[in-house]
């Protein structure tokens, strides 16, 4: 018995002391064998600590160290740039690009230029610049796939037409300013038609990923206007790149004689890719079809795809990124497809690789060098022409075709939007020596400018038609004398049990009701091509559950940046009465940190240490509830109702602890459920001061009076674990709710579906 307790213990010893003296006797015997050979032995020069720091500085400036450094750097800044102007209403990507121009030689450089020349020492960018343009083949991958040609084709008409009249215009007056500033800004030895050319392309872009994630936080795509500018911006697209090629091939080969020969190799793979390489990858996508996955083999194949269509293009001439935005635009054309093969990119490409771009960008640009009042005119005068070039052009091409000023002003704001894609060209033109320092300086700030203005130009062309209604505005003379009622959901199953709780709680009101249910989506995390379907999918529980509850309901989608906001700003014009939101859960919850720490809020964020600063919160404060619920409860201004769900069906037994008088206006919700749902409702006096307080017992009996036998007033100081079993709902005010965390309340592992709600 005591052998076979101890066996696998004795196993274990015997094996590590039997094979470890064997290993020490093959180093003894090794040792005899470098008699005959030669070698060197490294003297220490100090001592051993001198040794050790020698050779962690050794290990610092390795190249794979230094790169992985840049990368956790670069990375950091990004998110907090890029955070910064989500706050600020701005697409993150315009805080990304800031990041890096703050990183490079303008900032962090002028200021800080040893911490500069450690991180970013010029031998390593070559490397940087590398792993960058693998990011950038991704992106490109991504736009591509982004792009849905077959509505191009359905809704063509009046957007190619404004679409190519955005780009003829910029790019003319492109080249009307490449003739006043050749002579000053042009590279030496570079000719005036690829200075010309270069200058007109980049005022001609259009930056599609930007432009559609604006029109989808605005939610515009719904709208005719959304519809067309989508498809105007995919045609830009599609468009510039084939234009971009082209000038590429004529500035390599120096003239346009020159490059005749690389414009048909072009043309030739272009028909390759569409009639041979197209037909095949939608056969495979086929035979994947009912599959909620891609198996690895064809994974390769379409990666195998990319990389041969970049190489392809970038050893004909017109540069590896036209090929990548080839593969991914003849991507099969199935939604379910395309994004399951996005999700295995864009992570990579947006959250690793693309910020490197941007910082590689900044490393670049060397604003420092417009030190002179001249340089600042001109580069006022480069904006000045792109933006009457991109937005006037657009603008007043819609009004011809009989759109309205407000929407031909608004496809204009959107079409001047050049972001990331115009910092793609810029660099392509830098490394081609058609751009130099300043004027490539110059370009960044025009296209940062450009891409910053969208938004307030959005805003401002909204308050100048302000007579018109926002589809988020509803008509408040229609709804005063109705309850209304707005439930958030993040899941389908969440959104049907909030449902249901509001048909309990307003089933018999017939016409004096107002249900929207709405859900607020991550802007990042949808596409273009695949947001209709991606609503339809959210919503059709939702509906499905409404229509067997007999219950009208108005559904709300928003795309957003900042939901948080988004949902505090609905909530608050909205005029509603109660807000439904399900319990988020803390990252932390649960988990071995959570319980060492003592806490179970999320990870903490810039505003919650910003809010720490001013004294408005605490790092470290327990709560029962996540950031984004706190930030709610505290932020609007209307009672918010968060559920914990444990399988909630229906409110026919309810349950309300009473522990302060200032928690009774509960007992109005209760009043409703038994109104509308003939709920039976239980009371406890937990503290023992609703018996004392003359007024609440009134209003208790007369509740009881219009529905008897539907309330019941409890004084037991002890609940049992089988009545709380027993029940369908728990009604809690927020404060008691704390109290019962805070306290490690016995009830918490037998409480029904709860309701906690918070007064404003």
């Amino acid at each position: 018995m005591i052998m076979a307790k101890y066996r696998n213990i004795i196993f274990y010893i015997f094996t590590i002391l039997f094979f470890s003296v064997l290993m020490y006797w093959f180093f003894i015997q090794g040792k005899t064998l470098e008699a005959t050979e030669n070698i060197i032995v490294h003297e220490s020069k100090g001592t051993m600590w001198d040794d050790f720091a020698e050779s962690f500085l050794d290990n610092l400036h390795h190249p794979l160290a230094l790169l992985l450094a840049q990368i956790v750097t670069i990375i950091l800044v990004a998110k907090l740039f890029g955070w910064i102007c989500v706050k600020l209403k701005q697409p993150s990507v315009i805080g990304e690009m800031i990041a890096g121009i703050v990183l490079g030689p303008s900032l962090v450089g002028l200021y800080f230029p040893e911490f500069s020349a450690f991180m970013f020492p010029k031998e390593s960018l070559p490397n940087l610049q590398f792993l960058s343009q693998i990011g950038l083949i991704l992106f490109m991958y991504i736009v591509g796939m982004e792009l849905d040609l077959s509505v191009l084709r359905k809704k063509a008409h009046d957007a190619v037409v404004i679409s190519h009249a955005s780009i003829i215009f910029p790019f003319a007056l492109g080249v009307g300013l490449s003739y006043f500033i050749y002579q000053e800004f042009a590279p030496p030895g570079i000719q005036f038609s690829s200075f010309a050319l270069f200058i007109a392309i980049a005022m001609s872009i259009t930056a599609f990923p930007v432009l559609a994630r604006i029109v989808q936080e605005r939610n515009l795509h719904k709208t005719k206007i959304g519809t067309i500018v989508i498809t105007c911006a995919a045609a830009d697209d599609i468009t510039a790149w084939c234009i971009l090629a082209a000038v590429i091939a004529v500035v390599k080969a120096g003239s346009f004689s020159g490059s005749v020969f690389v414009i048909l190799m072009a043309i030739l793979y272009v028909f390759l890719m569409i009639k041979l390489v197209k037909p095949f990858l939608t056969r495979i996508a086929e035979s994947q079809k009912g599959k909620g996955f891609i198996n690895k083999a064809l994974v390769a194949v379409f990666f195998l795809v990319l990389i041969i269509s970049s190489y392809a293009t970038e050893v004909i001439g017109i540069h590896a990124l036209f090929g990548a935005f080839m593969a991914g635009a003849i991507m099969p054309e199935n939604v379910k497809f395309r994004n399951l093969f996005i999700e295995k990119v864009e992570d990579v490409a947006l959250v690793l690789l693309l910020p490197l771009f941007f910082v590689f960008t900044g490393l670049r640009t060397q604003i420092g060098l417009l030190n002179d009042p001249h340089l600042w005119k001109i580069g006022g005068f480069i904006i000045l022409t792109a933006v009457i070039g991109k937005f006037v052009g657009s603008a007043l091409t819609a009004k011809f075709l009989r759109i309205s000023w407000k929407d031909s002003l608004t496809i204009g704001a959107l079409m001047n939007t050049r972001g990331l894609t115009e910092l793609i060209v810029l660099n392509i033109g830098y490394d081609l020596g058609v751009l130099g320092p300043e004027l490539f300086a110059m370009l960044v700030i025009m296209a940062l400018f450009t891409t910053f203005m969208t938004g307030p130009s959005l805003d401002l062309i909204n308050y100048i038609f302000k007579g018109k209604k926002s589809m988020l505005e509803e008509d408040q003379t229609e709804n005063d004398e109705k309850y209304k009622l707005l439930i958030s959901f993040e899941t389908p199953d969440s959104g049907q049990t909030l449902l249901k709780f509001a048909d309990n709680l307003t089933n018999k009101m017939n016409g004096k009701k107002s249900i929207t249910a709405m859900n607020i989506a991550p802007v990042d995390e949808l596409h273009a091509f695949d947001i209709e379907n991606y609503e339809k999918e959210l919503f059709e529980n939702v509906i499905e559950t409404s229509n067997e509850l007999k219950l009208e309901v108005t559904t709300l989608f928003k795309a957003s940046t900042d939901i948080e906001n988004d949902l505090i700003s609905i909530t608050n014009k909205g005029n509603y009465d109660l807000l439904l939101i399900m319990l988020g859960k803390s990252i932390y919850e649960g988990s071995l940190l959570g319980k060492l720490l003592g806490f179970t809020t999320k990870i903490i964020n810039p505003e919650k240490l910003l809010n720490t600063v001013k004294g408005k919160s605490y790092i470290f404060n327990a709560s029962p509830f996540d950031d984004f619920t706190l930030s709610i409860m505290d932020k609007t201004n209307i009672p918010v109702g968060i559920m914990v769900d444990k399988k909630f069906e229906s409110a026919d037994k309810i349950f309300i602890p009473i522990f302060d008088l200032n928690d009774f206006y509960l007992v109005e919700y209760a009043k409703r459920l038994i109104n509308n749902n003939d709920s039976q409702v239980i009371i406890l006096d937990a503290a023992g001061q609703i018996r004392k307080n003359t007024e609440i017992r009134e209003l208790i009996r007369n509740i009881e009076h219009i529905a008897p036998n539907h309330i019941t007033l409890y004084n037991e100081k002890m609940i049992e674990k089988d009545f709380l079993q027993s029940q369908d709902l728990m009604l809690i005010s927020s404060k008691s709710w704390r109290n019962l965390i805070d306290s490690k309340s016995l009830w918490l592992s037998d409480i029904p579906s709860t309701l906690i709600i918070s007064n404003p």
